[in-house]
């Protein structure tokens, strides 16, 4: 049996006084923002950028967006988000989350975003475009084509 290989990116960033409610805590809101932060940074990482995906005539919306909330991040508090993603032979992109305060390393919360693709029509595809598959086996990942 041949070891899993887990494509993942960190980012490490700081609650500012804008990201926090009257109570000094997150506004449950600004951890979809995080989470896109994550995905750019897992993008840059491994050459899988919005605009690439753009360039290659398609768009990838998110469809599904969960959090799980285990101890609320407050103002000044100092976070790591790690973002893992999820091999599937669906037509999608699913990644993990994590948050953890960097001082601690205590978890914060969890999560987890699909993203589908459209052409640029607006067409949602119902097979995996080429350049994923490309992009999975330049990784290592297995295309189930």
């Amino acid at each position: 049996m041949s070891e899993e290989i887990v494509l993942q990116a960190e980012k490490n960033f700081d609650i500012r006084f804008s990201e926090v409610d009257s109570m000094r805590i997150v506004w449950h809101g600004n951890y979809a923002l995080y989470f896109e932060d994550a995905r750019e940074e897992f993008g840059r990482k491994y050459q899988l950028e919005y605009m690439r995906m753009y360039e290659f005539g398609f768009y990838a919306p998110l469809v599904e967006l969960k959090f799980n909330y285990k101890r609320p991040l407050k103002y000044e508090d100092q976070a790591r988000i790690v973002i893992k993603f999820k091999n599937t032979p669906a037509a999608k992109l699913i990644f993990d989350y994590e948050i953890y305060d960097r001082n601690t390393n205590e978890l914060c919360a969890t999560g987890r975003t699909v993203q589908v693709f459209l052409d640029t029509d607006y067409n949602l595809l119902w097979t995996t475009p080429p350049f994923i598959n490309e992009w999975k086996k330049m990784n290592g990942l297995p295309t189930y084509e």
